[in-house]
């Protein structure tokens, strides 16, 4: 391989992968209305073996957790067993790979629900966003249901239970969905956590769920093979929290003491930033946190290989160029163009278009000669 830092093999705490390069969670729709993976899925994923760590879309742990349109879960045999040809299929290229665990919490809508029951939250904030596609259609956001203290253990244990069915289908570790809005993030920040009771008020309080979500996680897996991904400067699902520096500081220096596989840091200002203060940067991380981590968020090839190279990261997770390169490691050892940004309409299409059909810089070099 090239001496780029970034395609240099790196040593996780009991984990080797052969480059810096993570194929990032993306939710792409595929997983039909059963929210089973399939081998379309198989496909797409195995296309992106080059990777050094692929992350699965985010997968919901239960049917509560549901917030968006044909994305797959991880709460019944099924899916296990669906998720298995994604896993095996990447076993035989030796590419490990995690699945992101997932709850929408107040990103959600009644629609998703079985009962027509509203989607939960640490507090009845709604999002203040333009709206959200349910099974029924675009919709308007709803105010929450703030949970009771009393359900909150039940979360936790539908977290460690989508551990375990995980385990089940062979997946090399998970990863933790701590950022952009979701559950785990409305929890750690007070802009959305007006709780009073063991769950809300001080930092300390705000970080016990998500405490609790990584001990019942790692009861399944060892803490090596679980990371934790967090949104310290994002604006997504109308996050931003006049104390985000000081949350996101104590957040990080408290996962530090579990020996995670890596700590997923959204650093990034490519998609949206609070402005609520000077943007987090990883060196502020690597500060607090001693082990790996892995950078994210609107990164080149260059940027990438700047700040593994000034050992701010030890990974870089791309998402978006993903979709369009499925042989993106290669492009950028070789130093081949990249495939146009593949268009919005096709990321969540339910269909196979614009899916498992982009083409590697050979395939779409042979078909020029072709013709």
């Amino acid at each position: 391989m090239s001496q780029s830092a970034l395609l240099k093999p790196f040593d996780l705490p009991d984990l080797s992968v052969k480059n810096r390069i993570v194929m990032a969670p993306m939710t792409r729709s595929r997983a039909g209305l059963d929210r089973i993976p399939n081998s379309l899925m198989a496909r797409y994923y195995s296309q992106r073996a080059s990777a050094g760590l692929i992350l699965t879309e985010a997968t919901v742990i239960s049917k509560q957790a549901i917030g968006w349109n044909q994305s797959p879960g991880i709460y019944n045999d099924e899916q296990v067993e669906g998720w298995k040809l994604t896993v095996d299929a990447l076993h035989q290229t030796d590419t490990p790979v995690f699945l992101q665990l997932w709850h929408c919490g107040r990103a959600s809508h009644s629609d998703f629900s079985e009962d027509g029951s509203l989607p939960v939250a640490p507090s009845a904030v709604k999002l203040a966003g333009d709206s959200i596609h349910t099974p029924e259609g675009k919709k308007p956001y709803e105010t929450p249901r703030a949970l009771e203290t009393d359900e909150i253990p039940l979360i936790v244990e539908d977290y460690r239970r989508a551990a375990e069915r995980a385990k089940q289908a062979g997946f090399d570790g998970v990863e933790i969905h701590g950022a952009n809005g979701y559950l785990i993030d409305c929890f750690l920040q007070s802009r959305t956590n007006k709780r009073a009771d063991r769950y809300g008020g001080s930092i300390e309080n705000r970080y016990r769920f998500l405490k609790e979500i990584v001990e019942a996680v790692t009861s399944v897996f060892p803490a090596s093979r679980v990371g934790v991904r967090l949104s310290p400067n994002g604006v997504f699902n109308d996050m931003g929290s006049e104390d985000f520096r000081e949350t996101f500081l104590y957040v990080a220096s408290e996962l530090d003491k579990y020996g995670l596989a890596y700590l997923h840091v959204m650093n990034g200002l490519a998609f949206g930033f609070h402005e609520l203060g000077e943007p987090m940067t990883l060196a502020e991380f690597r500060k607090v946190f001693s082990g790996s981590i892995m950078a994210n968020c609107g990164y080149t090839k260059e940027s990438a290989e700047e700040d593994v190279a000034a050992g701010l990261a030890d990974l870089i997770a791309f998402g978006r160029p993903y979709i369009s390169n499925p042989d993106l490691v290669e492009r950028f050892e070789n130093n081949w163009p990249l495939n146009e940004l593949a268009d919005m309409k096709v990321w969540y299409s339910f269909d196979e278009e614009g899916y498992a059909d982009f083409p590697s810089y050979k395939e779409d070099q042979r078909e020029h000669v072709c013709k």
